[in-house]
């Protein structure tokens, strides 16, 4: 019945969404109306974008990147559920664009292949391959874009956050500690007070000691 309504991939992936394999789930139709619409989003993002030969954006190809890492990983290792969610993040980022480049796009279909088998074939060929999806190798992924170039720096006074920025990855001491003296949740905190030490945790936090 659940097939017959909603098709044979929304059941298959909904199974492999419902959380890790060795532990016990409740059914719940609701999930599979979710997963139905997950669906429903890939094929209409082919439908209503055009395919381009265009790069994709640094931001996007390291989406992309990290969902082929983590969808190899998490395939490999039986976490489907973890797999399917980083798919859902890809899919999410390429509605923000307005055209889709196929490296993506070709990408992700084959990522969704074990998942839903027959979406991605129906996927390829309106990609223009007239081959088997099956008979495609598995995407490789850049490990360097897998890495992020920003992280969340913590600012503190006195060991209390008070303040948290996203900075570029690798900062100096000398930078961030003037980022910190400059920012304005942390102004009130300083003003009037001596400096006793400045406490540098590279990409993690700067923490200024007063009195």
């Amino acid at each position: 019945e659940i097939i017959s309504e909603y098709g044979a991939d929304s059941m298959r992936m909904y199974e492999m969404f419902m959380g890790p394999l060795e532990v016990s789930k409740p059914w719940a139709t609701t999930g599979l109306v979710g997963v139905y619409r997950f669906l429903d989003r890939i094929y209409r993002l082919f439908e209503e974008r055009t395919i381009t030969d265009e790069q994709p954006s640094d931001e996007l190809n390291r989406t992309l990147h990290k969902t082929i890492k983590k969808v190899t990983y998490d395939t490999n290792t039986l976490n489907f559920n973890t797999a399917i969610s980083q798919m859902m993040v890809l899919v999410n980022e390429l509605y923000k664009v307005e055209t889709l480049p196929r490296v993506v796009a070709e990408t992700l279909v084959k990522l969704l292949g074990p998942y839903v088998p027959h979406l991605a074939e129906e996927l390829w060929e309106r990609l223009g391959h007239s081959g088997g999806l099956s008979t495609v190798a598995w995407p490789q992924f850049v490990e360097e874009l897998t890495v992020d170039n920003q992280i969340e720096m913590v600012f503190q006074v006195n060991g209390k956050v008070r303040s948290k920025v996203m900075v570029s990855k690798g900062l100096g001491k000398d930078e961030v500690l003037a980022m910190a003296k400059k920012d304005e949740k942390l102004a009130s905190w300083l003003e009037g007070r001596t400096i006793v030490k400045e406490i540098v945790v590279a990409d993690k936090l700067v923490n200024i000691v007063v009195k």
